[in-house]
């Protein structure tokens, strides 16, 4: 997973949710949910972060 906060930074993902091409990823260690895009390769590319799962919900 890569993108922000910081471009190629690497996180481990916990739990990805995915919506229609948009996911949710909330990573180990880290309280933020990230979302971002799944690549055909697996791996997401994130651009945005948010405190909760709710204010993540409410940003799709």
């Amino acid at each position: 997973m890569t993108g922000w906060p910081a471009q190629g930074v690497r996180l481990h993902p916990q739990i990805v949710l995915g919506f229609h091409g948009l996911c949710l990823v909330k990573a180990v260690n880290d309280d933020d949910w990230y979302m971002g895009s799944l690549n055909d390769d697996g791996s997401i590319t994130c651009w945005s972060a948010y405190g909760d799962l709710y204010e993540a919900l409410r940003g799709l």
